[in-house]
């Protein structure tokens, strides 16, 4: 976070006592601390009348609530109503008025989105340094502002972000990437490093910007004529001239033969690529026949869960290899090249990537996996000092390179399964902190459970920016004391320092778990890592596609539980707790039976299917769980397994029955 972001959490002071105030926000007086405040009802009315978008209703619960707890919401809801007639001197002023609030934050964030949206930028511009905690959208929001004007070297702080980007991003950064190829910073080279993923990707508009600025302009009838037949494209590219125009060409209409069929591109490619060879002055420049195999290698990533893994995959980007990967590409070779062993490949993807992305735990596990399998003992011994470095951390890589090490994980240095100590003052503290106190009364009160979230979620940022973990604890103690175990595990996931597997790792509905778990013959702490994962032990968490209660269960899922345990289906019995916990560890015995009783797989089951994580095992022989879990094709499925693995060895140690993660994990069997 930015010196702005600590200057501003350090001008609020709290002082307490007979008839003192805080004078942080709007002189809100107190002479006790913020839970006894009632104008949490009123919160409620206020936020019906936003829903019904009263606006005359919304100024007069301002005049209500001035001076309480939640002053800033109605005019908040007021002024976002109409967001994009709101003025930058409007913005500030509430900012002013409610230093330090999430509410500033977000209608300054707001505010910034709608203008950068609507090409407003110097309005975007005038709000900038209001704004100490964005995300990805709004950061672009920003970089879109200072492109335009100003700055243009804080617009610049975006485009690694943006730039090579061919994944799915916010609509401002799609914006903001398209911008900045007018940028004065952005050289040639850059451009032709965009222009080779645009015409990989065939984003048209995009094409024919940056070509024009590299001087070699390709008309929209070109790229249409081959969107509509690529084969016609190459039958005629031999008696054409070796132009820079069709080098772009050749690439595009590789892009466009690899979205039809990446077989049917591999084919063309290695057909022409032949042909070129014995020409007396080739067609294809190297550039563009390493970049025609970086197509096909991110193309044949795409298509492992429906056809399977090949290794063909890491022999595209081996061919391709040059200097100018993004990271989505090296992403993708790398998993190519983890899943067939290919450690030299392994160890040439993560050279690809940058020097901030090659230092995250997750690629130096891997690099060390690489140096680890050479036959130079220099690099064998690099991989041991890299597998001790990992170890003392406790998430999904640390644990691994405990067991690579022969560390044991230990649970007493981090309390064990006793809550923490916390003084009388810290827990005052917490109730007095007006961010926390905010999230505790509308939680109390019964408020949208997002709001609470979000005034909770940003009271942990104020209180790590000033490097107040012992607030965090403290906070996160009352929270579990109270049942709001969700909270409790994200600020206790949120420490720098402080560290206690009583709060991040609760165990609420023991009893149950372990007694269903033994019924059903699975493992209750794999049992305790899904819920941990799947609802952060919210009885009541509801997913975005149906899935309910603690264990996350789909209702056409708990059908199929209930006909199978002889039990009349009831959508209400199926999402409380008790049913909940059984029906969930019923179906984690039922995918374990169906997957070869390995518990990655039953893992990725639960996640996105059975049937997926079958497709996912390799056609012959064995391989390492991690492998499998790398090359997983679903991002949010790999990094579901990767939690759930480390949650359940945490469990382990919890429960009394201590398993290490490489020994639970084991190997993935062939399918069959």
């Amino acid at each position: 976070m930015s010196a702005l972001g600590l200057s501003q959490v350090a001008c609020a002071e709290l002082t307490w006592g007979d008839n003192e105030s805080y004078q942080g926000e709007t002189g809100y007086q107190s002479g006790n601390s913020y839970n006894q405040d009632s104008s949490v009802s009123a919160f409620n009315a206020a936020a019906q009348a936003e829903n019904r978008g009263d606006t005359s209703a919304l100024y007069g619960y301002e005049q209500q609530m001035s001076g309480g707890l939640f002053a800033m919401y109605p005019t908040y809801w007021r002024m976002n109503l109409d967001i994009g007639s709101q003025s930058a001197a409007s913005v500030s002023q509430f900012v002013r008025q409610y230093p330090n609030t999430v509410m500033a934050e977000k209608l300054a964030a707001d505010f910034a989105e709608t203008k950068a949206a609507s090409g407003d930028y110097a309005a975007v511009r005038q709000v900038a340094n209001l704004i100490t905690n964005a995300d990805a959208s709004e950061r672009c929001a920003i970089a879109l502002g200072f492109n335009n004007g100003g700055d243009t070297m804080r617009a610049m702080a975006a485009k690694s972000d943006v730039w090579l980007k061919t994944l799915k991003q916010p609509a401002l950064c799609e914006q903001l990437a398209s911008e900045m190829n007018n940028n004065a910073l952005i050289s040639n080279q850059d451009r032709a490093a965009r222009l080779k993923r645009m015409l990989r990707k065939g984003k048209t508009g995009d094409i024919m910007s940056l070509s024009s600025r590299l001087g070699v302009s390709i008309p929209y009838s070109a790229l249409s004529e081959i969107q509509l037949s690529p084969t016609s494209f190459f039958s005629r590219f031999g008696m054409q001239p070796n132009s820079q125009m069709n080098q772009y060409l050749y690439l595009y209409a590789m892009g466009r033969l690899a979205d039809k069929s990446y077989r049917e591109a591999a084919i063309q490619l290695d057909f022409d690529v032949k042909q070129d060879n014995q020409r007396a002055t080739r067609l294809l420049d190297d550039d563009t026949r390493r970049y025609a195999y970086r197509i096909l290698g991110v193309e044949r990533m795409g298509h492992n869960t429906d056809d399977g893994f090949n290794s063909e995959a890491v022999d595209w980007f081996r061919n391709s290899l040059d200097a100018d990967f993004n990271f989505e590409e090296a992403e993708d070779y790398a998993m190519a090249a983890i899943r067939f062993s290919r450690w030299d490949d392994v160890a040439e993807a993560i050279a690809k990537m940058d020097a901030e992305t090659q230092k995250d735990n997750q690629w130096q596990y891997w690099l060390a996996r690489a140096y680890e399998q050479s036959g130079d003992n220099n690099k064998k011994s690099t991989a041991k000092r890299m597998y001790q470095n990992l170890a003392k951390s406790n998430e999904y890589y640390g644990l691994m390179a405990k067991d690579k090490v022969g560390q044991r994980f230990d649970i007493s240095s981090l309390g064990g399964s006793n809550l923490p100590n916390v003084s009388g003052a810290d827990r005052n503290r917490a109730m007095q902190d007006p961010n926390f106190a905010r999230a505790f009364a509308l939680y109390n009160g019964d408020a949208s459970r997002a709001y609470a979230n979000r005034e909770w979620n940003w009271a942990v940022k104020v209180a790590r920016d000033n490097r107040d973990d012992n607030l965090i604890i403290a906070a996160a103690l009352q929270a579990h004391d109270m049942g709001w175990l969700d909270r409790a595990v994200y600020a206790a996931d949120n420490t720098d320092r402080a560290s206690s597997l009583a709060l991040s790792h609760p165990m609420p509905h023991q009893s149950q778990v372990v007694r269903y778990s033994q019924s059903a013959g699975i493992d209750p702490a794999w049992a305790y890592g899904i819920m941990r994962q799947e609802s952060r032990f919210v009885t009541n968490a509801r997913s975005g596609v149906g899935a309910s209660g603690l264990m996350q269960i789909m209702p056409d899922t708990a059908k199929y539980i209930a006909r199978k345990l002889g039990e009349s289906y009831s959508s209400s019995n199926a999402n409380s707790g008790d049913t909940n916990i059984r029906y969930g560890t019923w179906y984690m015995s039922d995918i374990l039976a169906k997957l070869n009783y390995q518990p990655v797989l039953a893992t990725a089951g639960y996640n996105a299917g059975p049937n997926k994580a079958k497709r996912w095992q390799p056609v012959y022989g064995t391989l390492d769980a991690d492998q499998y879990v790398e090359s997983i094709a679903y991002p949010e499925t790999r990094n579901y397994v990767k939690h759930v693995m480390e949650n359940a060895t945490v469990y382990s140690s919890l429960l009394g029955r201590p398993q290490p993660i490489t020994q639970r994990m084991g190997t993935i069997p062939a399918a069959f």
